[in-house]
C-alpha cells in the first residue's frame, strides 16, 4: 500500500464496506465499525488487530508494523506505507474487516484470513 488512497481502495473492495466519518475523517467501515484509519503518524495508517496478533506483527516485522506511545494498549497497530510484503498487509486488513463482520458476512466470505 503506497498511500492512504490505496488502503481505502483495497478496504472498500471488501464486502459491505462503506466510507463514513471516524473521528471526523472518512474511513472504511463495515457494519458501522472502522477497521482502518489514517493514523496520527505521517507515512503510516492504523489497522485494528487483536493484542496477540499485534505483538506478533511488532516482533516479526518492526519495519512495517509499529506503534507510538499513543497506541500502546490499544488493539491495533500502525503500518508503514510501501511495506515490502504487501500481501501480509492486505491480510492484516482482511482480518480486521473479518473481525467486524457479521456472522452471515463471515460465512459468505469464508474462513478468517
Amino acid at each position: 500500500m503506497k498511500d492512504w488512497d490505496a488502503v481505502v481502495a483495497f478496504a472498500c473492495a471488501l464486502p459491505h464496506v462503506s466510507m463514513a466519518p471516524y473521528y471526523g475523517v472518512p474511513c472504511p467501515k463495515v457494519n458501522g465499525k472502522a477497521f482502518v484509519s489514517p493514523g496520527r503518524e505521517a507515512g503510516s495508517f492504523y489497522v485494528a488487530t487483536p493484542h496477540d496478533e499485534k505483538a506478533v506483527l511488532l516482533d516479526t516485522d518492526p519495519d512495517t508494523f509499529w506503534q507510538t506511545a499513543h497506541y500502546e494498549g490499544w488493539p491495533g497497530v500502525l503500518v508503514q506505507y510501501g511495506a515490502a510484503d504487501e500481501e501480509r498487509v492486505r491480510n492484516v486488513i482482511r482480518r480486521a474487516w473479518w473481525d467486524r463482520a457479521t456472522k452471515a458476512q463471515r460465512q459468505a466470505f469464508g474462513p478468517r484470513p
